[in-house]
């Protein structure tokens, strides 16, 4: 197929009077500043234009699919975080519900509440390392070392609810491990009061910056029409003018109680997913603060003794706690039979799980639909007849994490 259509371009070449016919081969990655992350496009170039492009992944699969097929429900959980590890707790909450589902629990309304500030933080987080890369590639480092600082700022939130910063492992089936701590209300206040101001210096260097927007407006386009043929979701389908989002569409976690806008696009081009993040980036923001105002009392975990594992202080002096304790360390805990799918709405895109259980400790099929996997397949389209430098910042503002695109 690949030979095919080389010697298409190669004939179409030699038919034409204005070109010399000279290609050349250009491997972009798999190891290259530009790529961000492990994965591979081998160009044919004309010059600066691009005539072809072939990718190449799977480096760093690590068959999370069939590896869950011999882990517990709640060994999973640490398998999700390492797909898009720039908003892991949206992957870790995304897989915890379908679980429940499967198992028809019904959730505490803080619990949802709090799910849902932790995945807003972890969707502005993901935005923000997003956006600050096309502003670096497009040439303006500046931007990105104002945003690292509040990203580490949410990397502290996170580590004052469950200990780690990166791959979270954040929650349980069923609720969180512990309550907000004073210390995470200390901090998520600090932030909501100085983080508005620094985006907006964010917003203002680079939103109407000539040379910025000359670099990305027209660069990279899809219709709306392709995309969806595709099947592109998230921020990437929203620039093309489709306002699909998971949190409307299907609501979780009480997202129908908040009051938020869907942004969208028109020209599905680069500097359109810039701006659709830019503009959800304020919606989380307001997302956050109406959850956090609104916080309710009660339990911070559903009352399922089966799936959720005891206080310590429990296991320690009461014997039933200790037999939970180790039927669900254990993997011991049988699930109930069925088929679900449950999904929500990742950092780019809508993250799906397909759980097949016949019954047993494991999963019978587990299914990860990582919408990573899926627009990166019309790359070669929206690069095609571009010069290089399109190709750089396109493939960066598609938010390609090669963590869920292999896994």
């Amino acid at each position: 197929m690949k030979d095919n259509a080389l010697s298409n371009i190669l004939s179409q070449q030699e038919s034409s009077d204005h070109i010399d016919g000279q290609l050349y081969t250009l491997n972009l990655g798999p190891t290259h500043p530009a790529t961000h992350g492990i994965f591979q496009n081998v160009l044919t170039m004309d010059g600066e234009k691009i005539l072809h492009s072939e990718q190449t992944i799977g480096y760093i699969h690590r068959a999370f699919e069939k590896i869950s097929e011999r882990r517990s429900f709640t060994q999973i959980t640490t398998l999700t975080d390492r797909m898009n590890y720039c908003s892991a707790p949206i992957n870790n909450m995304g897989w915890h519900m379908t679980v429940e589902k499967l198992i028809g629990i019904e959730m505490p309304k803080r619990v949802d509440y709090m799910r849902v500030i932790m995945m807003e933080l972890a969707r502005i987080s993901d935005h923000l390392i997003c956006n600050g890369v096309i502003a670096m590639d497009a040439g303006a480092i500046t931007g990105l070392t104002y945003l690292f600082q509040e990203r580490e700022k949410i990397y502290n939130m996170y580590e004052e609810v469950c200990g780690a910063r990166l791959t979270t492992n954040m929650g349980r089936i069923g609720g969180f491990e512990r309550d907000f701590t004073p210390k995470f209300h200390e901090f998520l206040q600090d932030w909501l009061k100085k983080f508005p101001k620094i985006f907006s210096e964010f917003c203002a260097l680079n939103e109407r910056n000539r040379i910025f927007m000359d670099r990305t407006i027209k660069a990279g386009p899809i219709s709306a029409e392709r995309a969806l043929s595709y099947g592109f979701t998230g921020p990437n389908l929203r620039a093309t003018g489709v306002d699909y989002d998971v949190r409307v569409a299907d609501p979780y976690s009480s997202y129908q109680d908040f009051d938020f806008i869907i942004p969208v696009g028109t020209s599905g081009d680069t500097y359109d997913r810039f701006m659709v993040r830019q503009q959800e980036v304020w919606e989380s923001l307001k997302i956050i603060e109406q959850a956090y105002k609104n916080l309710p009392d009660g339990p911070f975990h559903a009352d399922v003794p089966e799936f959720y594992l005891p206080e310590k202080a429990d296991v320690y002096t009461k014997m039933e706690a200790l037999i939970y304790h180790f039927k669900i360390v254990m993997g011991e805990t049988d699930i109930p039979k069925g088929e679900v799918y449950h999904a929500v709405e990742g950092g780019n895109g809508e993250l799906g799980f397909y759980l097949v259980s016949d019954g047993g400790r494991s999963p019978y099929r587990l299914h990860f639909r990582r919408p990573c996997f899926i627009y990166y397949q019309a790359y070669p389209e929206m690069i095609k007849g571009g010069p290089i430098s399109d190709a750089i910042v396109t493939m960066c503002s598609m938010n390609v994490i090669a963590g869920e695109l292999d896994a």
